[in-house]
């Protein structure tokens, strides 16, 4: 699948998707989104699904009414590869189609893991969609699966920072800094309870986050060149890793979410 570069109407803003995954976001030329083989993050942007955060003092497992299922950290969506549906000069669809108790190989292992691979014991499907408008970004989610499926969800893009350690963050009518970030290590900074969030950067135009379904964010770096803005359905630190259907939300169907990307 070769990349698909997505042009605004007034042709100052490009959306490059590489397999699904959004590798570019440029407006006036200036470049907003991490790039690979840079310090920080090996990815651009990513999906958490269908649970968030590490597992492994769950012992890699998540209680359902189809039984147990065996996952790793941010579950198994990232191991499966985008099929695209359709694009043209504004807009780009992908889909991944899970068959439940297929196994998938898991990368993270033998290195980071003891499970050599995982699966899940529901059908779904999950369709990623983008949308590019002048300087806004739309990405939107929708997830089809038989009734009472349980679910997590979290978006993952990563951000282009300027190096400095500067930049700030604006949420819940509250400051946050980059070194609130770095200090809160691999559990990531929660700001819980909003649809918005805003980048306030140094070295370009700032960047304002809105979502839909979420309701919260959590933001983590260990470097000052980027930052993964994430909106998520649930902050898995303050749960103690009991994963299970009591402590996520339930699928009857289909349901849809977005994020909308805004270069202000």
């Amino acid at each position: 699948m070769n990349a698909i570069t997505l042009i605004s109407d007034d042709k100052k803003s490009t959306v490059t998707i590489d397999k699904g995954e959004l590798v570019s976001f440029k407006k006036e030329n200036q470049e907003y989104i991490h790039q690979k083989g840079n310090k920080g993050w090996r990815k651009s942007d990513d999906e958490m699904f269908p649970i968030i955060g590490p597992i492994d003092k769950n012992d890699f497992k998540v209680h359902t009414k189809n039984g147990d299922a065996i996952q790793d950290q941010h579950g198994l969506l990232r191991e499966m590869e985008y099929a695209i549906i359709s694009s043209d000069e504004n807009t780009a669809s992908f889909i991944k189609k899970y068959t439940k108790n297929t196994k998938i190989k898991n990368s993270k292992f033998p290195e980071k893991s003891i499970e050599k691979f995982l699966f899940w014991p529901f059908d779904f499907s999950f369709e990623k969609s983008f949308s590019l408008e002048n300087g806004i970004l739309k990405i939107e989610f929708t997830i089809i699966s038989e009734e009472e499926m349980p679910f997590m969800l979290g978006y993952h893009p990563a951000f282009l920072l300027s190096d400095s350690g500067k930049e700030t963050f604006v949420a819940n009518h509250k400051e946050y800094t980059l070194e609130n970030i770095l200090h809160a290590g691999s559990d990531a900074f929660p700001v819980l309870e909003t649809d918005k969030i805003i980048l306030k950067n140094i070295d370009k135009k700032d960047i304002e986050i809105t979502t839909k379904g979420f309701n919260n964010f959590m933001l983590w770096t260990e470097v000052n060149n980027m930052v993964c803005i994430e909106p998520i359905t649930h902050y898995t630190s303050y749960t103690n890793q009991k994963y299970s259907e009591k402590n996520m939300r339930v699928l009857n169907g289909i349901v849809t979410f977005s994020v909308c990307i805004k270069i202000i």
